[in-house]
């Protein structure tokens, strides 16, 4: 239950500081979060907002940790699409990509599968 919770917190500072630069500082988000690698547009509050719900349900994650654990596992589906559909290829074609969030995605969907209460998830009635 600790290692959930500190997921959460995780989610809460991480998904917040993006969501909040994101949707109200997106010029910044561009060169901060993005590492202007990708050019300026509205789809970076798009991003923020996805980030912002997060942000959300992982506040309610620290109440209701088994519950919530389907922010989880959303996380770990859309970070592994990512990593395996937009950073590997970039890499293998030596185009930029924003190498802190990629390295940030590694890491997250290297722990997930270990802290996701896996049976409280598909064995609940």
């Amino acid at each position: 239950m600790i290692a959930l919770k500190t997921v959460y917190i995780a989610n809460i500072i991480v998904a917040g500081w993006i969501s909040i630069t994101s949707l109200f500082y997106p010029k910044k988000a561009a060169v901060t979060v993005f590492q202007n690698t990708y050019p300026y547009s509205e789809v970076i509050r798009l991003v923020g907002s996805l980030w912002g719900a997060i942000f959300l349900l992982s506040i309610l994650g620290l109440l209701y940790p088994k519950k919530m654990a389907l922010v989880l596992l959303f996380q770990l589906t859309y970070k592994g699409s990512w990593v395996l559909f937009v950073m590997l290829p970039a890499l293998w074609q030596k185009q930029p990509y924003p190498s802190g969030m990629g390295a940030f995605f590694i890491i997250w969907c290297a722990i997930l599968p270990f802290i996701i209460p896996w049976k409280d998830i598909f064995l609940a009635s």
